[in-house]
């Protein structure tokens, strides 16, 4: 049976409440942060017994640090910490957290530290303040709950002692349980969005991936559904930059990565652009968010990323852009003279339609071709069309020698 420990001078008897137990994960972002402060602002509107909070989590970005500090130091009910489940985690910010806390423990098989850093985002921040020993062992959370009971924690209220396990009969045993009610609390499905987001691998993918469906939607011409999809992962890769470290110059190597493969698939050969963009993509994943931070992907995730992208555009792009662009088996030479509609805009580049066929087409002269018009094919080279309107067309200088 539980024994509770003495009280302490001083000492303040709470009444029996409810715990509050909060589940923190992965980075501590502006989403944790929220739920982090929230959680305890709750707690004393409540008058809950203790809040604990489960932690496997790692250093901050984007947040105020000082002031979730402030919200632990300054709660009026006690706020304590269980590191775990066993294979958890707690360092830098979540770390702090654990050491500034009424009291805390760690699940075995789980890790507490180092602190520094606190902020990847800022390694520079320190904290000058005392930072208690965690030498408290707890393999569940029920456990970590029967510590609690009876022992005197320090609140900005006072030192109180909360009555957290209560022990019943059980098919003539002993059974030991929570006294008051247990509320569990996490992120909420809007939060768990925002926080997975800013988690730097998916961060790094969506914006890759957002970027190879943007290039392929450019070369099938017009908006499709790969377009959109691009769109929105780009949109939530750029949400989780604007929280992480990210290295403005990596970005722009990942841009030319995904453009200089672009070149050759345009040109329809491997070239040198393509180990451009190669080089340029991998140097850029490596070095996005500074090539030693905790916050990098993991190499297999970079490897998974790099190798798709390339197959992708060397592969995959190349055989869509040869099947669109793909003609009837029709002597070339016949297609002069013929009308058809420009796809595209053509000025001076761009794809016309000519017997329900895509081409590539070109036009040498002043007036541009816009999508929608009607044009008439004057010459081809290679597998470029040479394409002029069907009316308003410019004379170009080979047409004034012949007139002169």
């Amino acid at each position: 049976m539980l024994t509770s420990l003495p009280a302490v001078a001083g000492a303040q008897n709470v009444s029996q409440g409810r715990i509050d137990v909060v589940q923190v994960n992965g980075l501590i972002d502006p989403a944790n942060a929220a739920l982090i402060h929230s959680s305890i602002r709750d707690a004393q509107r409540s008058h809950s017994e203790v809040v604990v909070f489960q932690l496997d989590a790692s250093g901050a970005v984007d947040v105020d640090v000082n002031g979730l500090l402030h919200d632990v130091m300054t709660s009026t009910v006690p706020v304590t910490v269980w590191v775990g489940p066993s294979g958890g985690r707690a360092r830098g910010a979540a770390a702090l957290l654990a050491r500034t806390a009424a009291f805390a423990a760690v699940a075995p098989g789980a890790h507490l530290g180092p602190v520094d850093p606190i902020r990847y985002d800022d390694t520079s921040f320190k904290v000058n303040m005392p930072l208690k020993d965690v030498t408290a062992k707890a393999s569940t959370l029920l456990e970590f709950i029967g510590l609690l009971d009876g022992r005197p924690l320090q609140t900005a209220a006072g030192t109180v002692q909360p009555s957290t396990i209560k022990v019943r009969e059980l098919n003539g045993r002993q059974v030991r349980e929570p006294k008051g009610e247990v509320h569990f609390r996490k992120l909420g499905l809007v939060a768990q969005l925002a926080h997975t987001l800013d988690t730097p691998w998916v961060a790094y993918f969506l914006f890759v991936v957002g970027l190879a469906l943007i290039v392929f939607e450019f070369f099938s011409v017009g908006v499709g559904v790969a377009g959109f999809v691009g769109a929105i992962a780009l949109i939530g890769a750029c949400f989780g930059f604007s929280h992480l470290p990210v290295a403005p110059w990596a970005v722009v190597l990942l841009l030319l990565g995904l453009f200089g493969m672009s070149i050759d698939v345009q040109a329809g050969s491997l070239g040198p652009w393509t180990f451009i963009g190669a080089g340029s993509l991998v140097a850029g994943s490596v070095w996005l968010y500074g090539g030693s931070s905790r916050l990098d992907p993991s190499w297999w995730v970079i490897a998974l990323v790099v190798a798709g992208t390339v197959v992708f555009m060397l592969s995959g792009m190349t055989a869509m852009v040869r099947s669109r662009f793909s003609t009837p088996t029709i002597g070339r030479e016949e297609l002069i003279g013929e009308m058809g509609l420009a796809e595209a805009d053509v000025d001076p580049d761009g794809v016309v339609r000519i017997r329900d066929a895509l081409w590539r087409a070109r036009t040498n002269r002043a007036t541009p071709i816009h999508a929608g018009d009607s044009v008439r094919v004057v010459s081809i080279e290679g597998v470029v069309l040479e394409v002029e309107p069907e009316t308003g067309g410019a004379r170009d200088h080979r047409e004034r020698r012949r007139g002169s």
